[in-house]
C-alpha cells in the first residue's frame, strides 16, 4: 500500500486543498488505509468538479457534514463517513440490522436464538401428545407462523454450529464446517455476514504508476467514496480533453491556412495537420490513463460482503490481470485498467465462503494462506504466458472472515497448513445429520416449511395435515428411531415439489394429497433406477420370490442414500484344482471383500468337510459398474455358502440384510427401512434384519401389510428361518450354535455411528 502522495493526482499541489488532508483518525472513516498508514493527504481528485460545491460550508454538502459528521475530502467531494451505530448494534426495540432488535454483539440471546416459534392467533400446547407431529402447535396453515428476519434465526437443528457462528462473527474468527451436503453450511455462512460487528466498508482504487506502469498503486477509501473519486477524475479528464481538442483544431486551422495561403503547398499542410492530430490523440490517451480503476465497490453495500468462492479458479479467487495483445505503439491499455479483483479482495471486511475446500488446487490454497495471514494480497496475472503476468499491484486488503466447508473427505485433501491457520484462528464444527425428535424440534420443522414457502414466494401455504406428512418423511429419512433428518435441502425440495403440484392445480392450500404425490415425483435418480431394476428383473424372471433354491439368497442393498434394491447372491462349491479358495465376483470393493473373508472363517469352523479341497464361488448378481461396497450382505453370503455346502434349499420368499462378525453375531447396518420396502416391492413375504436395527424401521403404511419383518441377532437364527427342511436344518443349526457361540450377549448390539449402506 503506497504511503506517498500520488504524483499523477491533478490536485497534488492545489494551494486551496483543505488543511486536514483527509479523515480525522477519530472518525469512523479512520479505518481507511491511508489513515491507518499515516498518509496525511489522500489526494484523489481534481478541484472544481461540476455538481460539487468547492466550498464545504455551502449548500447541501455543508448541511450534511454538519448534521452527520461528514468530512470534506481533499478532492472536493463531500462523503458520508459512516453509518449510524444504532442501526447495527440495536439500542431500541426496532433497531437491529434486520429490525429484530438483537445486535450481533448481544450475548444475552444466544441460547434462545431461533428456539421459539411465534404464532399469530394460535396457541402452543405446553404438554403435547407424543403422537402430535406438530409439537403442540394449533394451526390450520403455515400462513399463521412468523418468519424470523435474520438468517441465523432460521437455521434448524444445528444449535452448536449456530452458536459457534455467532461467537465467531463477534470475534471475527475463521470457521471450518464439515458435514453432509444440505445440512445448512452455506446458510450459516450467509448468516455470519449479517452478524459481523460494525465495520467501515471500504472501496479499493487502483492508480497508474508513472514510475513503473507494471506496478499500479492502490488506495483504500470509505465505501461510496470510490465512485465519486472516479467520476471526479473522469470529469477532469473530459475537461482537459475538451481544451486539448479545441487547441488542436485551432493549430490545425493555422497550419492549413499557413500552408495554403503563405507557402502554397496544401499537401504539406495536410501532412502537418495529420501529425498534429496524432500528437493530440496520444496526449488524450495519456490523460485517460490517469483515471483510477475502481477495483472493489461497496458503495451500495449495507452489510458485510458475502462472497461464495466455491469452485473458483485461481483468477476468480485471487484476482487477475487481463491480457493485453497491444502492448506498444500507443494502443496498449494501461495496466491498472486491466486489474480484476478476486473473491478474497471483494470479501474484505466480510465473509469468504468456500465449499468443498479440498477441491482447490494446492497453489491456490497456499496463496489463500498468505491472504489470511497477512490481511492483504497483491494482484498479478494468473497465466504465466499472459502480459498480465508482468503486472503486480501494491497489496490489496483481504481482511475477511473465512468459512471453509466440505464433506468428511475434505480434511484428507486439504492443505494441512491452511487447516492449521483456520483451526489456530477460529473454530472447527461438525454438522449433524440428525437431531432428536422433540416437540420443540417438530415446531421448528413446521416453521422450516413456512420459511421455504416464504422464500419461494410462489407456493400455496401448507395445511396442518400436509405439514404432518412432511415431518413423517423427516423421521423416515433420519434412519434412526426418535430422530429427524437435518438434510434440509432435500426435504425442502419435496416441499417445493408439493407446492408446485398444488399451484398447478390452482389450489389455495397445499394438502396432504399433494405431499404424497410429491413423494413419488421427487424420488431420487437412485430410487428411480432401483424401481426400474426390480421391474426388469420381474420381466426376465430374474427375481425369484417363491420355492426353495440351494445356494441362492435374496440379499438387500441401498443405492445412494434413500433407495433400496434386491441383490441376489449365489454360491457354488466345487472341487479345487490347486488349494481351496473363496472366489467372489460382482465388482466387490474393499469392505465387501473383507466381509466375504469374515464369512469364510465361520464356514471353515462350521464345516465337517475339508474345505482346503474345495473352491467356494460367490456371485453377486447384476451389481452393475458401481459394484458392491459395505458389509451388509455378510449374512446373505454366509447363508448362500452354507446352503450350497449342505445342499439345503433357501426360502426364496425371504430377503435379508445384516453384517456378520467372525463369531456369528448379526451386527447392525444402515438403510434398513429402504431395504425392507425394496423387498416388499419385489414380492417377498418376509425380511430378516439385525435386531439392533429394529428400532430404526419406519416403513410406509402401504408396505406394512405386505411384508413381515423378522429381527435376528445370530447366524443360527438366520439359518433356522431361511433353510428348508426340519431334520437336516435342525442338525445344521444346532451344530453351528455349539461351535460358534455368541460373542455379544442377548443381541445387545449398538448401531455404529456411520453404518455401511450396503
Amino acid at each position: 500500500m503506497s504511503n506517498e502522495k500520488d504524483t499523477n493526482d491533478p490536485t497534488a499541489d492545489d494551494p486551496d486543498e483543505p488543511s486536514h488532508g483527509g479523515v480525522d483518525d477519530s472518525s469512523p472513516a479512520g479505518n481507511g488505509e491511508d489513515a491507518a498508514h499515516g498518509d496525511p493527504e489522500p489526494d484523489d481528485g481534481p478541484p472544481n468538479e461540476p455538481g460539487v460545491d468547492e466550498n464545504p460550508a455551502t449548500d447541501s454538502g455543508a448541511e450534511s457534514a454538519a448534521d452527520s459528521g461528514d468530512e470534506p475530502w481533499d478532492d472536493g467531494v463531500v462523503v458520508d463517513d459512516g453509518f449510524d451505530e444504532a442501526e447495527i448494534v440495536g439500542d431500541g426495540p426496532d433497531e437491529g440490522r434486520n429490525g429484530d432488535g438483537v445486535g450481533p454483539a448481544d450475548d444475552g440471546g444466544i441460547d434462545e436464538l431461533g428456539s421459539t416459534v411465534e404464532v399469530e392467533g394460535a396457541e402452543i400446547d405446553e404438554d403435547p401428545d407424543e403422537d402430535d407431529l406438530l409439537g403442540g402447535l394449533k394451526i390450520d396453515t403455515t400462513a399463521e407462523l412468523e418468519i424470523p428476519d435474520r438468517l441465523v434465526d432460521q437455521v434448524i437443528g444445528q444449535e452448536h454450529a449456530r452458536d459457534v457462528i455467532i461467537k465467531a462473527a463477534k470475534q471475527r474468527r475463521h470457521v471450518m464446517m464439515i458435514g453432509s451436503p444440505g445440512t445448512g453450511k452455506s446458510m450459516l455462512a450467509k448468516a455470519m455476514s449479517e452478524l459481523l460487528p460494525k465495520e467501515e466498508l471500504q472501496d479499493v482504487l487502483v492508480y497508474h504508476n508513472p514510475e513503473d506502469g507494471n506496478k499500479p498503486k492502490t488506495r483504500t477509501v470509505p465505501a461510496g467514496k470510490g465512485d465519486q473519486i472516479v467520476e471526479a477524475h473522469r470529469e477532469e479528464a473530459r475537461k482537459r480533453n475538451q481544451m486539448r481538442s479545441l487547441l488542436m483544431w485551432i493549430i490545425i486551422a493555422v497550419v492549413l491556412g499557413y500552408a495554403l495561403i503563405i507557402v502554397g503547398q496544401i499537401l504539406v499542410g495536410i501532412i502537418a495537420a495529420g501529425v498534429v492530430y496524432l500528437v493530440f490523440r496520444y496526449l488524450n490517451r495519456g490523460s485517460d490513463a490517469m483515471i483510477p480503476n475502481l477495483l472493489v465497490n461497496n458503495g451500495d453495500t449495507k452489510t458485510a460482503p458475502f462472497r461464495d468462492a466455491t469452485g473458483a479458479h485461481a483468477g476468480a479467487l485471487l484476482g487477475d490481470v487481463r491480457h493485453d495483445p497491444f502492448q506498444s505503439g500507443g494502443m496498449e491499455t494501461p495496466s491498472h485498467d486491466r486489474v480484476e479483483a478476486g473473491a478474497i479482495h471483494k470479501a474484505n471486511k466480510g465473509v469468504l465462503f468456500i465449499d468443498e475446500i479440498n477441491t482447490l488446487d494446492i497453489r491456490s490454497q497456499q496463496h489463500l494462506m498468505t491472504a489470511i495471514q497477512e490481511g492483504e494480497f497483491s494482484i498479478t496475472g494468473q497465466s504465466e504466458r499472459s502480459s498480465g503476468a508482468m503486472v503486480q499491484t501494491e497489496p490489496v486488503p483481504t481482511d475477511f472472515v473465512m468459512i471453509a466447508a466440505g464433506n468428511l473427505d475434505a480434511m484428507e485433501n486439504m492443505h494441512p497448513a491452511l487447516r492449521s491457520r483456520i483451526k489456530g484462528y477460529g473454530y472447527e464444527v461438525y454438522m449433524e445429520d440428525t437431531i432428536e425428535d422433540t416437540p420443540e424440534m417438530r415446531r421448528k420443522y413446521v416453521r422450516f416449511i413456512a420459511q421455504e414457502v416464504a422464500k419461494d414466494g410462489r407456493l400455496p401455504e401448507f395445511s396442518a395435515e400436509a405439514v404432518e406428512e412432511i415431518i413423517l418423511e423427516a423421521k423416515r429419512r433420519s434412519g434412526r428411531k426418535g430422530h429427524l433428518t437435518l438434510k434440509m435441502r432435500n426435504l425442502g425440495g419435496m416441499v417445493r415439489v408439493a407446492g408446485d403440484i398444488a399451484r398447478g392445480e390452482d389450489a389455495d392450500i397445499t394438502t396432504r394429497e399433494h405431499v404424497l404425490q410429491a413423494k413419488g415425483r421427487s424420488r431420487s435418480i437412485e430410487q428411480q433406477l432401483a424401481d426400474d431394476y426390480i421391474e426388469r428383473r420381474k420381466d426376465y424372471e430374474l427375481q425369484v420370490s417363491d420355492g426353495y433354491v440351494a445356494g441362492r439368497v435374496n440379499g438387500l442393498a441401498v443405492m445412494g442414500e434413500d433407495s433400496g434394491i434386491m441383490l441376489p447372491v449365489m454360491a457354488e462349491v466345487t472341487p479345487t484344482q490347486g488349494g481351496g479358495q473363496v472366489i467372489a465376483t460382482g465388482q466387490l470393493k474393499e469392505m465387501a471383500e473383507e466381509s466375504v473373508q469374515n464369512v469364510s472363517a465361520i464356514i471353515k469352523k462350521f464345516s465337517d468337510e475339508n474345505i482346503s479341497e474345495k473352491d467356494i464361488h460367490i456371485q453377486f448378481i447384476q451389481t452393475g459398474q458401481q459394484g458392491v461396497d459395505g458389509d451388509s450382505a455378510s449374512i446373505t453370503v454366509a447363508t448362500a455358502v452354507i446352503s450350497a455346502l449342505e445342499n439345503v434349499g433357501v426360502d426364496q420368499s425371504l430377503a435379508m440384510t445384516g453384517s456378520l462378525s467372525v463369531r456369528g453375531d448379526v451386527l447392525p447396518v444402515g438403510g434398513v427401512t429402504h431395504k425392507i420396502e425394496a423387498a416388499a416391492k419385489a414380492g417377498c413375504d418376509r425380511v430378516i434384519i439385525p435386531a439392533a436395527n429394529e428400532q430404526d424401521v419406519m416403513i410406509e403404511d402401504e408396505y406394512e401389510e405386505m411384508i413381515e419383518v423378522i429381527p435376528v441377532s445370530h447366524i443360527s437364527e438366520v439359518l433356522d428361518i431361511a433353510l428348508e427342511g426340519e431334520a437336516e436344518k435342525d442338525s445344521l443349526v444346532s451344530r453351528l450354535k455349539s461351535i460358534t457361540g455368541s460373542a455379544l450377549k442377548d443381541g445387545n448390539v449398538s448401531s455404529p455411528s456411520n453404518p455401511s449402506p450396503q
